[in-house]
Formats: C-alpha cells, sequence, structure tokens
C-alpha cells in the first residue's frame, strides 16, 4: 500500500514507519519538525520506498499519488510541549485534522487519527472503557491538547457520518521507547536521563497518581491491527498494568543501578490522579493486548538512553 503518515518524524512515527516500510508499504512521512527530528528517519531517507514531506499540516497540503491509507499522528505530545505551543495544538488537531481528512476523503483513502487517553482528563471512572466522556477542565492549561484531540475525534466522527469515510480512532495511553526525546519532559524520558547522570528523581506531589506505560512496539501492533481489524468506534490502545509514580520511580533507580535520591515537587494543575485503560474492546476486536513487560521495555530505553549520553 501507499500510506501517508503526518507525524512520521516523531517518536512514535518514527517507529510506525519503520515497521511499515519493513511490511513492503510505501511510505510518504509528513512533518513540520516542530516536536519530531530528521534523526529519527535519517535511516530510511535512502529507502525508495519511503519519502519525506517537511510540511506544518495546519496548512493545506495535497499529496500527488493514489493514496491507501492517511494515519495523522501529527501533534505535540508532551506537556512541555503543548504548554510551550498551546495555538499550534489547537491548530493542528482542528485544520490539521480537516486537511488530512479531506486527504483521506479525496483519495478514497481509510483514516487514522491518533487521540489520546488525556481525553478522559482527570477520570472519576477506572479503569477508563471508551464509552467514559471524561472529566477535563475545557480552560485549564492542559485543555489546549486535550480539547484539541476531543475536537479531532468529533471532526472524525462527522466525516465518517457525511461522507462514510472509512475511519479508525485509537486513544493512546502513556508510551515509551527509543527516540522518545531528551527533553520531552514526560516521566519516562525524564527519569531514565535523570537516574544515569546520578541526578534526584522528580516526583510530583507524593508519587501517589498511577499512570500505565506501553512499550513503543506493542503500540504500533496495535496501530497495525486497527488498521486491519478495526470499525469506527474509538478504542483503548495501553497497558493495563497500573503502578504509581513512585513506585516507577524505584524500579528506573533499580534498573538503571542509579545512586539517585527522589525529590518532591508541587503537582501541576490538572494532573491526572489516575489512568488506566480499560482494553476490553483490543482484546475483543483487535486480538491485542501488550506483550512487552515492562521492565524489559524499559531495559532497552535505558540502553538507548544510555547510548546517547555517552
Amino acid at each position: 500500500m501507499r500510506i501517508v503518515l503526518t507525524g512520521g518524524a516523531g517518536f512514535i512515527g518514527s517507529h510506525l514507519a519503520d515497521r511499515l516500510i519493513a511490511e513492503g508499504h510505501e511510505v510518504v512521512a509528513v512533518d513540520n519538525l516542530i516536536t519530531g527530528y530528521e534523526e529519527n528517519i535519517r535511516h530510511l531517507l535512502a529507502n525508495p520506498n519511503f519519502s519525506f514531506i517537511n510540511q506544518d499540516i495546519s496548512q493545506p497540503f495535497e499529496v500527488a499519488g493514489p493514496v491507501d491509507w492517511v494515519l495523522n499522528l501529527a501533534s505535540p505530545a508532551s506537556p512541555i510541549d503543548y504548554l510551550r505551543l498551546p495555538l499550534e495544538t489547537l491548530r493542528v488537531g482542528s485544520f490539521g485534522t480537516h486537511h488530512t481528512l479531506d486527504l483521506a476523503r479525496a483519495k478514497g483513502a481509510r483514516y487514522l487519527l491518533t487521540s489520546t487517553s488525556e481525553v478522559y482528563g482527570d477520570p472519576q471512572v477506572h479503569p477508563q472503557p471508551e464509552s467514559y466522556w471524561g472529566n477535563v477542565n475545557p480552560n485549564g492549561p492542559r485543555s489546549v491538547y486535550d480539547e484539541a484531540k476531543r475536537y479531532a475525534e468529533a471532526a472524525t466522527m462527522a466525516y465518517h457520518r457525511e461522507f462514510g469515510l472509512d475511519i479508525r480512532i485509537v486513544r493512546i495511553f502513556n508510551t515509551y521507547g527509543p527516540r522518545n526525546r531528551v527533553d520531552d519532559g514526560r516521566v519516562v524520558p525524564t527519569f531514565i536521563n535523570q537516574a544515569l547522570r546520578n541526578e534526584p528523581l522528580t516526583v510530583f506531589g507524593e508519587g501517589r497518581q498511577t499512570r500505565s506505560f506501553q512499550y513503543v512496539d506493542d503500540l504500533v501492533e496495535g496501530l497495525l491491527l486497527l488498521m486491519e481489524r478495526g470499525d469506527h468506534q474509538p478504542v483503548n490502545i495501553g497497558n493495563p498494568n497500573e503502578m504509581t509514580i513512585l513506585q516507577f520511580a524505584r524500579l528506573i533507580i533499580e534498573l538503571t543501578a542509579s545512586a539517585s535520591e527522589i525529590v518532591y515537587r508541587p503537582l501541576p494543575q490538572d494532573d491526572p490522579q489516575i489512568r488506566q485503560p480499560d482494553i476490553t474492546r483490543a482484546r475483543g476486536v483487535l486480538g491485542w493486548e501488550p506483550r512487552v513487560p515492562v521492565e524489559l521495555g524499559i531495559s532497552r530505553t535505558i540502553d538507548w538512553y544510555r547510548a546517547r549520553i555517552a
């Protein structure tokens, strides 16, 4: 197939590009490199089945030739990025979604929107099924990402209802692995790099808030199964094995054999206190569940960051 992949130079997008190329597909990666890096796809640039377009999808754009799938992964995704780029985040979730939906419609292509567990906000239902509408502060600092993705879901569903567009919507939970930027600001790269430098690990609040961490290879597998076997209803893709941030900090210290201590800082505004996916739909519809144990995935990720630091 010929596949347009927006956000193709990002952390998740570049891993997805690798997998698609390995399976023999042609990939047209689109990225404006605002949070992605050309380094993530440099190894693919000489491949005849890969091409790269430096483009902000918030602006109208075209892709010549036939297209079978449009996979929309474009957006700042970490708090440090979307708080630094609030208007860009809103634009890519709104204008960018419409432009990619229009592309899929013009090409008769199947469309994937990568949404997020952030649409559940600070949830009052636990674990979170796709039927849960969420508990989101619509005008807090995090809302630029939450509401951009909630709008993107609404737009994608509207194209499905209005035009019969063949769509998929995935709600991605915390994902980690190689190529996640050192300065990304999310907990996994932050903790690993602090531990490798024997610096204090920064835990917000008392560290009792929970997250569920999945390795990037598991996510990529889930995305492809969703494209092949899914329907138009949203699907959670995440690891249901929940742990507290404090437990995770101690695991990182153990796996890095670090001399780091743990220090505590005030909680950011609207920081979710619990986060755990209900993956009943993913298991039943896709036959998917995470396979990589957290200790193995984190060890692989530590090795990657250690080599970067060296």
